[in-house]
């Protein structure tokens, strides 16, 4: 019999639990934009201050979430609620007429994604044994990528099915959805406490528990906020392709293309985080993203929209396992939902800017620059590494 370790059922469940809610969220999430842009006229201008207000408003939410969970002492409660507002939100978006309760739909769905999101990364954590937290989180990721895949693809085959009724394919997202939230209850058994618990709870973000979250960690933050930058919402890919002539029906192969690369690589490339220089490893996933800004701002062809596609899944695999673990790594263990919530904070405030900025761009001066300028922010990111070459982690 091995003696190697394996990861708990607990985070498989985890991973499951995310993958159904990605199947959920992302049958609509890839017919979003054209909906919006096809069905509602809604401006591109638009579409990008929606994505980024409600990717924004999910990661900003984490922070006080995550702070919650360290107080409270517990996790699975809020990841619930966070799941469970997931799952709700669905109705709203067949019911939407008008580009203002898309906005409003997306911000309940994205609220409980800022509730559940630290608590849950914590809790990986927590459940992790010693030495394989970097397979921990790419498993989890790796699960949830094969629901945003599944997603998309069930969106395209019901598409075709239904003579492209959004409105019905959005009814069916809310099945997946409370599956999600059933098997969190059910599945997932949190862990005791490492330790007994003070009578008295301290608050995780006071100056002096604040102070603990050293030089190390605030790096990581920065270098997330800069590929947050350089990696806007992924509804910009959809609308490239939708630009190079992909039929309406078919713009969920865009996000199928992506997530079957990110979810095919996210454990591997977790596991080897486990064994390798976690720096050296994000400098390659920043080559990798400036390659395909390069090539989709090159042209809108389908070959070059493809290779864009792959080379964006890869660095997705690459990279964002990765940063929560270096999150993980260099926050102190009772203070990993808040250490989580301010990471995702800043990437919160970062994803704003960003997709509003990309927007911006693609309706003043076209495609190209979008994605030229996602790939100077990449530049940025690469060479603040080097910079902080010497430093750990």
């Amino acid at each position: 019999m091995s003696d190697t370790p394996r990861l708990p059922a607990a985070i498989w469940a985890l991973g499951f639990v995310s993958l159904l809610m990605d199947i959920s969220s992302e049958m609509i999430h890839s017919l979003l934009p054209v909906f919006m842009v096809t069905v509602l006229g809604t401006s591109m201008w638009a579409v990008g201050l929606i994505e980024g207000a409600a990717e924004a408003t999910a990661l900003i939410v984490k922070v006080f979430s995550g702070v919650l969970s360290d107080y409270w002492g517990k996790r699975k409660p809020l990841a619930v609620l966070g799941y469970g507002l997931g799952a709700a939100s669905k109705p709203l978006f067949a019911l939407a007429t008008t580009s203002g309760m898309v906005l409003a739909a997306r911000l309940i769905d994205r609220v409980g994604k800022g509730i559940r999101g630290a608590p849950r990364d914590a809790l990986v954590a927590d459940l992790a044994p010693p030495g394989m937290r970097g397979a921990a989180f790419g498993l989890r990721q790796s699960l949830d990528t094969v629901g945003a895949f599944i997603g998309p693809l069930l969106a395209m085959g019901l598409m075709l099915l239904w003579a492209n009724d959004f409105r019905a394919i959005f009814w069916v997202a809310m099945v997946p959805g409370f599956m999600a939230v059933a098997l969190l209850l059910l599945g997932v058994q949190e862990p005791a406490p490492a330790g007994p618990l003070p009578a008295v709870r301290p608050n995780p973000i006071s100056r002096d528990n604040l102070r603990r979250l050293n030089d190390s960690y605030w790096r990581v933050v920065f270098i997330g906020a800069l590929f947050t930058l350089a990696r806007f919402s992924e509804a910009f890919l959809v609308l490239r392709a939708l630009q190079g002539g992909l039929p309406v029906a078919y713009t969920p192969l865009v996000l199928i293309g992506m997530n079957v690369v990110y979810a095919l690589g996210a454990y591997p490339f977790g596991k080897l985080s486990d064994a390798v220089s976690h720096r050296a490893l994000l400098a390659w996933g920043l080559v990798v993203l400036i390659a395909a800004d390069a090539v989709l701002a090159t042209s809108n062809h389908w070959t070059w929209v493809t290779a864009g596609i792959v080379l964006w899944g890869l660095h997705m695999a690459m990279t964002q396992g990765l940063l929560a673990t270096m999150v993980a790594e260099v926050a102190p263990p009772d203070l990993r939902g808040t250490a989580f919530g301010f990471f995702n904070l800043v990437s919160g405030l970062a994803m704003l800017l960003a997709s509003t900025v990309a927007g911006v761009l693609w309706d003043q001066l076209g495609a190209p620059a979008t994605f030229a300028t996602g790939a100077l922010f990449s530049l940025a990111a690469l060479a603040l590494l080097w910079h902080w070459r010497g430093a750990h982690p």
